[in-house]
């Protein structure tokens, strides 16, 4: 059971809903991968505004937990007033704290990331933040009093992996909230190496979005994050120099 604040989930995968090719394919893809969290930027949502189409409509919103974000901010300030315009549509008190420092590399501001989340915080919103792989910076965001940890794999969009898995064990080691890696997951592989790292969820879209078979790769994911936790739970062997045999030799016959 994944839980978030006040909230509790059975599956471990958050979905993202931008890049489909057609709103239903991503409806599809959304049910293939048993999500019960979908997150969305909020400057790309015409919340306000009637007669203007969006992927909510096409979804039984009973089901999901919505995450806004705040995709787009580039300052704690452009955040905030996100945040703020995202919980007056009456969504989710939730809030993904996104605050882009570098646009070469879409990496997050730390400095602006904890001046928004320790605001949003006081102000009520269930903070989680998008962080990098920084293990300082994920630990400074807990003690600030965030829901959940959101360390980056890789930068937005790359699909390249974990690019450090030794900065994720750190984080994932020394939390006391959720971790959840976000972005940069792009393949079932990733996904699944993420879990047996210990995060407790894996936040993705464009492994999903842009895969030629969005429905199945949904699917693939949703199975391999829940085979990477069990793994994880189960406890892997240790790793040998020398190969070990693995039937006893004690009762052999020998000729």
């Amino acid at each position: 059971m994944l839980k978030i604040g006040p909230y509790e989930f059975n599956s471990r995968l958050l979905l993202g809903t931008g890049k489909y090719p057609n709103f239903d394919s991503q409806k599809e893809a959304v049910e293939a991968s048993g999500t019960e969290v979908l997150t969305f930027a909020v400057r790309r949502m015409n919340l306000f505004e009637a007669n203007q189409p969006n992927f909510l409509e096409k979804l039984d919103l009973k089901k999901y937990k919505l995450l806004p974000n705040t995709a787009g901010a580039s300052t704690a300030d452009e955040a905030v007033r996100i945040a703020r315009l995202s919980k007056a549509s009456g969504l989710c008190d939730m809030i993904k704290v996104e605050v882009i420092g570098c646009s070469k590399t879409l990496l997050p501001d730390p400095f602006e990331t904890l001046k928004a989340a320790e605001i949003l915080l006081n102000e009520g919103f269930i903070v989680l933040p998008y962080t990098s792989d920084d293990v300082v910076l994920a630990k400074r965001l807990e003690e600030l009093g965030c829901h959940a940890v959101m360390p980056c794999a890789s930068p937005i969009g790359s699909g390249q992996g974990i690019i450090n898995p030794v900065n994720l064990e750190f984080i994932t080691m020394q939390a006391d909230v959720p971790v959840i890696v976000d972005a940069g997951i792009g393949s079932p592989a990733d996904a699944a190496l993420a879990m047996e790292l210990g995060a407790d969820g894996v936040l993705l879209n464009t492994a999903v979005s842009s895969a030629n078979d969005p429905v199945k790769m949904a699917k693939a994911m949703k199975l391999a994050i829940e085979a990477g936790r069990l793994g994880y739970e189960a406890g892997r062997m240790p790793k040998k120099r020398y190969a070990s045999a693995s039937s006893p030799a004690e009762g052999m016959i020998f000729s």
